[in-house]
């Protein structure tokens, strides 16, 4: 694709996404506003599907709200709240171990800096990118498999991991998408651009798609 072409991409994302269910984390940011809970819900996001974390999110702060309760919350407690999202058990511990190191080093607040936020043990790039754009509105390109896969679909970046392909973005995506990128290629990678045999016949993208990658399509 053209590089130029990102501004239609995008235009006609947005329409799309419209007619899509918010996922989950950005479900509970515009419901909240809250870094905390914005932070909690990606770590309970991870190889989890959608629909198990929104529930999970519901029980989970049903019962707390900030890092002190759940500080104070037995780690069972936190494991029966979010079962059966991915891994509960070790994220129930992280959430909690997370939570402590939030009220003795940050006075309970989440850091909005990108830098302090990779210093919280649990939490990598993707989480910490998702946790500036989406609890603090601030620029940050969030990069988890949806994005690594589809901008390189597209053909607009050529990288080998989501690492490189944050970089990549970062230098050539405009500034104005870096907040929206994630949720819009996370909603199109669920509903049309899948990993396997992609829905093309039915894509607007179609015209400005290189399909790197793509063998089988619908």
């Amino acid at each position: 694709m053209k590089d130029k072409d990102i501004h239609k991409i995008i235009r006609i994302l947005q329409k799309e996404a419209r007619t899509w269910d918010i996922p989950a984390v950005g479900l509970v940011a515009e419901r909240t506003g809250d870094p905390f809970r914005v932070l909690i819900s990606c770590i309970l996001s991870l190889r989890t599907k959608d629909r198990t974390t929104e529930k999970a999110n519901d029980r989970l702060f049903s019962l707390v709200l900030t890092p002190e309760e759940i500080a104070r919350l037995p780690v069972k407690k936190i494991e029966k709240a979010i079962f059966p999202v991915g891994f509960y058990r070790t994220k129930a511990k992280t959430i909690k171990r997370l939570s402590k190191t939030l009220i003795s080093k940050y006075n309970s607040k989440i850091p909005d800096d990108l830098d302090e936020l990779l210093k919280l043990k649990g939490v990598g790039r993707k989480t910490a990118n998702l946790v500036i754009t989406l609890g603090y509105g601030k620029p940050g390109i969030c990069v988890d498999t949806h994005v690594n896969r589809i901008t390189n679909r597209w053909g607009y970046v050529k990288t080998r991991n989501p690492l490189e392909t944050e970089m990549a973005l970062r230098e050539k995506l405009p500034k104005k998408y870096w907040i929206d990128i994630n949720n819009l290629l996370v909603l199109y990678g669920q509903n049309l651009c899948k990993p396997i045999s992609p829905l093309c016949s039915r894509c607007r993208l179609f015209k400005y798609c290189e399909r790197v990658g793509v063998g089988k399509s619908r």
